[in-house]
């Protein structure tokens, strides 16, 4: 069986290439969907031989889907640019691929962020849905957190996929501020209740609670306290945006 691994990217010259390194000994196929990346991007993903196209559609669904058309394996394998593949999980895919009769497969996640692996909070085993016999992909679906429709039964891997989730604060806000006006103007466009002052406050609380106490994030250290506080203010951020919108704006129909 043949594999294609497809990596979506857009400006990712710092982690992509340990992404790619990890991944030459496993793929039949590279594949870039690109979103017109101005700095090595390209060149990276080139020498290690990746096939480059342009993004079409206006969403991960959509450019996840568009693999199924250009790529030449029998089984796709969906990577992101931070995330990095162990020798245990290239042996286990290679096995699988060959001797597998399940159509899809998911596998665990381990996230790193500042450097250390968070085994609590909620963070692992984090599953996710990468590995798919392109037959049996019907499309992937969601304005945000994407998922694969599939036709046929789904596995489970042992070995887990490793994810370099987060690095710095900096980073952080930068990418909170990017992906919550997205996610409140989907919130807003669906017609969202106001944001009185409880419900702000509650879905800020509920979070930092959940990731804190109940999914003892506290156990990871600095490192996981800092991080599930934070899910609390990526919340904030999502909400206060959405309470501006329903302020000055009118709903999509």
């Amino acid at each position: 069986m043949t594999l294609s691994v497809v990596i979506i990217t857009k400006n990712t010259e710092k982690k992509i290439e340990d992404c790619l390194e990890s991944i030459k000994d496993l793929a039949d196929e590279i594949i870039l969907l690109d979103g017109g990346s101005t700095d090595k991007t390209i060149s990276l993903g080139k020498k290690y031989n990746a096939k480059i196209y342009k993004q079409r559609g206006k969403n991960f669904a959509s450019w996840r889907t568009q693999a199924k058309g250009v790529a030449n394996g029998e089984w796709l394998f969906y990577v992101d640019y931070d995330e990095r593949v162990s020798e245990e999980l290239r042996e286990e895919i290679k096995r699988e691929t060959q001797t597998s009769k399940f159509s899809a497969f998911d596998m665990p996640r381990k996230n790193f962020v500042f450097g250390k692996y968070l085994r609590y909070g909620g963070w692992y085993p984090d599953y996710v849905l990468r590995l798919i016999k392109k037959k049996n992909l019907l499309r992937w679906d969601g304005e945000v957190h994407e998922q694969p429709k599939i036709n046929g039964s789904i596995g489970r891997l042992k070995n887990a996929l490793v994810h370099i989730k987060e690095e710095n604060i900096g980073d952080m806000v930068t990418k909170t501020n990017r992906y919550a006006t997205f996610e409140a103007k989907l919130l807003f466009d669906a017609g969202h209740p106001p944001v009185t002052w409880w419900r702000f406050m509650r879905v800020i609380l509920q979070e930092i609670w959940h990731r804190l106490v109940t999914k003892l994030g506290v156990l990871d250290g600095p490192e996981g306290i800092i991080y599930c506080v934070y899910q609390g203010y990526s919340r904030f951020v999502t909400y206060a945006k959405l309470w501006e919108m329903q302020k000055t704006q009118t709903p999509k129909k």
